[in-house]
């Protein structure tokens, strides 16, 4: 078994009417997942499948389109992406609270930093898969729009740490 950190995008996962964690795991189980455990209620899930990443991704997604009635993104990495994910932060004196990696199925583009608009301080690096952005100011007053980012999702460093340190915990 393989074990996976799963990251849905554009889901409220907390609020009323949306997907509450429990059926987000019950949702994770019916797909063929195992030992389904979910992280604060932003869409963050640790499991185990004898499949591939992909077919992970694959069918999560065909499940949650289906509950949600429209397509719903989600990002597959295994352990050692995610420890390396928080190892490659660019910005490692800054408040992790502040510091976003936007996961991405594919290298971001080589002017991702250039195509950004409204850009107001905010400091912004590329990784592997991942577009890592500080937000000297906090994320609430930020205008910046990255269009390399639309088909990924954020997660701040705090819970990078967090679901590496679930996911490093199976092996």
């Amino acid at each position: 078994m393989s074990v996976y950190v799963v990251l849905l995008r554009a889901v409220n996962v907390g609020g009323t009417g949306k997907l509450p964690m429990s059926e987000l795991k019950t949702l994770c189980e019916a797909a063929g997942l195992k030992n389904v455990q979910t992280y604060i209620a932003s869409g963050n899930v640790v499991c185990e499948s004898g499949a591939t990443a992909a077919t992970v991704k694959k069918k999560l997604e065909a499940a949650l389109a289906d509950y949600a009635g429209k397509p719903v993104g989600v990002l597959v990495r295994d352990p050692e992406e995610m420890a390396r994910v928080l190892a490659d932060n660019p910005f490692p004196k800054s408040a992790p609270n502040r510091t976003v990696a936007i996961f991405l199925d594919a290298a971001p583009p080589a002017d991702a930093i250039a195509q950004a608009k409204h850009r107001e301080g905010e400091e912004i690096a590329l990784g592997r898969r991942e577009i890592y952005v500080h937000y000297g100011d906090g994320m609430a007053s930020s205008k910046l729009v990255l269009p390399a980012a639309k088909a990924g999702t954020a997660r701040n460093l705090n819970t990078v740490a967090k679901l590496a340190q679930m996911a490093a915990a199976r092996r």
